[in-house]
């Protein structure tokens, strides 16, 4: 829950105010700070008058909304304002006509308001593998929104980007690059100079108003987005590599330390510790090398924070000046959480709280116990890779915030990435969890088809159900109906047989 900062009115005693319940400083249900505690404000004709004197106090810009917040959303606590009427031009919500007629107060029509102002607009980018690459979303009217592709290029993309402070824009990712959003698609018809302060400063298209679909939301990756990886890595051990401005390029070795190797094998999810490898061929880098004097110390906490000479493409020419690396992990992301974390002998994954086994929270077991699995990044690919895994059919959607309830115990995995090809989650990228990032209010769901799916593929035991998971197989029940139906049909057999006996021996005496 968002809660506004105190914006107070100073020498002149004026009360303060702030919105709460919203996703902003500058959205929400308005309360009012008075003789040392926060009151409800509560009206009958609340209006955007009103609404217009809350946002200006509040250095929210005009008020876009004025409304009064739904029964679940109401406060209860004490009172601090009734009937507040506003001319629209006084600055403080104090100043304004509080005295509400009391047949009105005893016919208990007064009630909690709230407001929407458009400094309540923000920018983001989800789905990418940091906060400069993404999906681009827009809160707008109390809710986060997406933007459709129609005409998105870089300069709407250079917008994005300098409004978050992300440098400039590498590229206009179109046609959901980074997943499906959800919700209202708020803008459409996007035509930006370049030049504009915010995206929603731009010439487009009326709010929410298009003939779009979430497959057409666009997407930004910005100069500044930057990323290792372990290049040609089979494990934790390879050339190590940033991405910047749009490309990657190595990282040159000179002042190289154990504390810098250690940080980039934390980054990489590999282990806390690492060591150099000495590489001796001749020759040229190939493509550009963008960092050089990386010296991390012994309190930094992340690789990004490292001093280091200014970015540069040609920081090193000469290969025996890359660097490599050994992380104490010995297995590259995907294949520490694979053949470690979910080892193939004791390759557990289930899906919880829902009706058949085919939907639910994702769970999967490591270290003896179950654990989840957080829903930073859970897209369809993700979940077409874990209806696989269960042994069900395709990915009828993939569910975000514990949409089958919250689970328990450890988050094994988060921020996974897969390409929806793997045949297994343990075979995606993925981050080791548990690290605090995450809670069980984000746990990811899925929700498959029951029905399993024709393709051929390795079966696999699945410990939640009674049956092997691939769809070639038959299931416990059927099989012990079959040998039931078998001890039955001899059963019948053997007395039919007595019965012709004993009328046989009856002909017989007769």
């Amino acid at each position: 829950m968002a809660v506004a900062s105190l914006l107070s009115a100073g020498s002149a005693g004026f009360a303060s105010l702030r919105l709460v319940g919203g996703g902003s400083r500058c959205d929400g249900r308005v309360e009012i700070f008075q003789r040392g505690t926060w009151g409800r404000v509560l009206d009958d004709q609340w209006d955007v008058q009103e609404a217009n004197v809350v946002c200006r106090q509040l250095q929210c810009g005009q008020a876009e909304t004025a409304y009064n917040p739904p029964k679940p959303e109401r406060g209860t606590g004490p009172v601090g304002l009734r009937g507040v009427r506003c001319a629209g031009h006084e600055t403080n919500l104090s100043l304004c006509n509080t005295s509400l007629p009391e047949s009105a107060l005893a016919a208990g029509v007064a009630e909690d308001v709230g407001v929407i102002c458009r400094g309540s607009r923000q920018v983001r980018l989800v789905n990418g593998a940091g906060r400069c690459a993404g999906r681009v979303e827009i809160y707008h009217q109390g809710s986060w929104g997406t933007v459709c592709d129609d005409g998105w290029d870089l300069s709407d993309a250079a917008v994005v980007c300098q409004q978050l402070g992300c440098g400039g824009a590498v590229e206009a990712a179109g046609s959901a690059r980074f997943g499906e959003g959800s919700g209202q698609i708020w803008m459409g018809a996007v035509n930006c100079s370049g030049a504009e302060a915010a995206l929603w400063d731009c010439p487009a298209g009326p709010w929410g108003q298009h003939d779009c679909g979430h497959k057409e939301d666009a997407g930004v990756i910005c100069s500044e987005f930057m990323a290792l990886r372990l290049e040609n890595s089979d494990g934790c051990s390879g050339r190590l590599q940033v991405f910047y401005n749009g490309t990657w390029g190595s990282i040159c070795s000179n002042s190289m330390t154990l504390d810098t190797v250690s940080l980039a094998c934390k980054e990489l999810g590999c282990g806390d510790g690492g060591s150099l490898e000495t590489r001796l061929p001749y020759g040229r880098v190939s493509g550009p090398a963008w960092l050089d004097n990386v010296q991390c110390g012994e309190k930094t906490s992340s690789f990004w924070q490292c001093p280091s000479t200014p970015w540069d493409p040609q920081s090193c020419e000469d290969l025996r000046d890359e660097i490599h690396i050994t992380c104490k992990g010995l297995c590259g992301l995907s294949q520490c959480l694979g053949r470690s974390l979910l080892s193939p002998d004791r390759e557990k994954i289930r899906a919880m709280g829902g009706e058949d086994g085919c939907s639910g929270r994702v769970e999967v077991w490591h270290r003896g116990s179950w654990g989840t699995v957080c829903d930073d990044s859970w897209d369809m690919r993700d979940a077409e890779v874990a209806c696989r895994q269960l042994g069900c059919g395709p990915a009828l959607s993939a569910l975000k915030e514990a949409a089958f309830g919250m689970g328990q115990g450890p988050i094994w995995l988060e921020q996974v990435e897969c390409q929806g090809t793997e045949p297994s989650l343990q075979d995606c990228w993925a981050r080791p969890g548990d690290g605090g990032a995450c809670r069980h209010k984000e746990d990811a769901a899925v929700r498959c088809s029951a029905t399993p799916r024709t393709t051929a593929s390795p079966p696999r035991a699945d410990p939640t159900r009674g049956r092997l998971s691939s769809s070639g197989r038959v299931s416990v029940p059927v099989i012990i109906c079959i040998i039931l139906g078998a001890l039955l049909c001899l059963l019948l057999a053997f007395l039919a047989g007595q019965v012709l006996r004993a009328r046989a021996g009856r002909r017989g005496g007769a």
